[in-house]
């Protein structure tokens, strides 16, 4: 059911049945360690290239998240999911061996959340039983696509942020115990003209303030309605430039816990990651490993998660366009009470 401008609300509580994560060593060292399905310890997952590497990230979270499900891939109506290459290869490659129906979206770094909405909806409404969400990336195969190979050794400036390697999945149905997915606002496309590639999030800040103002308006609650309220990856950078437009805008984001997946990921006092955490897999594997973990421990009731995306592509770049951003949020509660 349309809510206000741009946001849904879920009446028949579409549930999250399961989740799984995949992550590579880097991931491995850090704080959430505990919180994730599957390390790698190496790389490239035993495959002979960064991209078939993220492909089989892909293709582990979505086998694992139905397995979890006690489901078969027979059994799964659609696979939604997406990642940061070119034409979303390694998610396609990956639908290709899961011979899902598959829908294929780019939202960049917000794709976790842009998939699982989308999979929500499709359950809501009776068009699905089961969908399966997911979202991927691979350090090594972004830098290559999108700045310059490891290989080449460059430098970056403290703004820059860290690709996460890893994949997250969930399968959503129509029945179980939760938690549910509640409700999910679509962002708009908003752009600062910033047009600096290694400073992401500054350019995604004010789309993750922008969705979460219109979350709060259209659905008419306040922030402290949710124990919980994080950004997909501004990391340090935008997370403080997102708290300064919080305060311009007039948005009590004080009156709940706010947090942000990029500075949650590694640990910054062991870890070389400059701002940060950024990736699509980086709201995917802290939000389907991390929080929903918490959520199952009734440490948290209600949580929204504002995934953040920046949709430059190499080309765009090059020919010196800035940068223009999404985020879309979407609420996943326990009890999934009726709004």
């Amino acid at each position: 059911m349309l809510k206000g401008h741009q946001s849904w609300i879920f009446e028949n509580r579409p549930t999250i049945l399961s989740t799984a994560t995949v992550v590579g060593p880097f991931e491995g060292q850090g704080p959430l360690a505990n919180d994730f399905d599957i390390i790698h310890g190496d790389l490239m997952l035993g495959q002979d290239s960064w991209e078939k590497a993220e492909r089989t990230l892909v293709e582990e979270a979505a086998k694992l998240a139905i397995e979890n499900a006690g489901l078969t891939k027979e059994q799964v109506n659609f696979f939604i999911g997406g990642d940061l290459l070119n034409q979303i290869i390694s998610t396609s490659f990956a639908a290709r061996t899961m011979s899902i129906p598959y829908i294929g979206v780019f939202g960049a770094c917000s794709t976790s959340m842009e998939s699982l909405a989308l999979a929500s909806a499709l359950v809501n409404s009776r068009s699905a039983k089961f969908a399966l969400a997911s979202a991927g990336s691979h350090n090594a195969s972004s830098e290559k696509q999108f700045r310059y190979p490891t290989e080449y050794g460059s430098q970056k400036p403290p703004t820059a942020q860290f690709t996460v390697t890893g994949a997250g999945a969930s399968v959503v149905g129509q029945h179980g115990e939760g938690p549910y997915v509640t409700s999910a606002t679509i962002g708009r496309v908003v752009d600062m003209g910033i047009n600096d590639p290694f400073n992401m999030g500054a350019a995604m800040a004010p789309a993750a303030v922008d969705t979460i103002q219109a979350h709060l308006r259209d659905l008419q609650i306040q922030p402290g309605y949710y124990d919980l309220i994080v950004t997909g990856d501004l990391s340090k950078v935008g997370y403080e430039l997102a708290n300064d437009l919080f305060k311009k805008h007039n948005i009590p984001i004080q009156q709940t816990d706010y947090k942000d997946c990029g500075m949650m990921m590694y640990d910054y006092d062991k870890q070389m990651v400059q701002a940060g955490a950024s990736g699509c897999a980086c709201s995917a594997v802290v939000t389907y490993g991390h929080l929903l973990n918490r959520m199952r421990k009734g440490e948290l009731n209600r949580l929204l998660v504002v995934a953040t995306g920046a949709l430059l592509s190499p080309l765009s770049y090059q020919q010196g366009e800035s940068i223009p951003c999404i985020a879309h949020a979407v609420s996943i509660e326990n009890g999934g009470a009726k709004r």
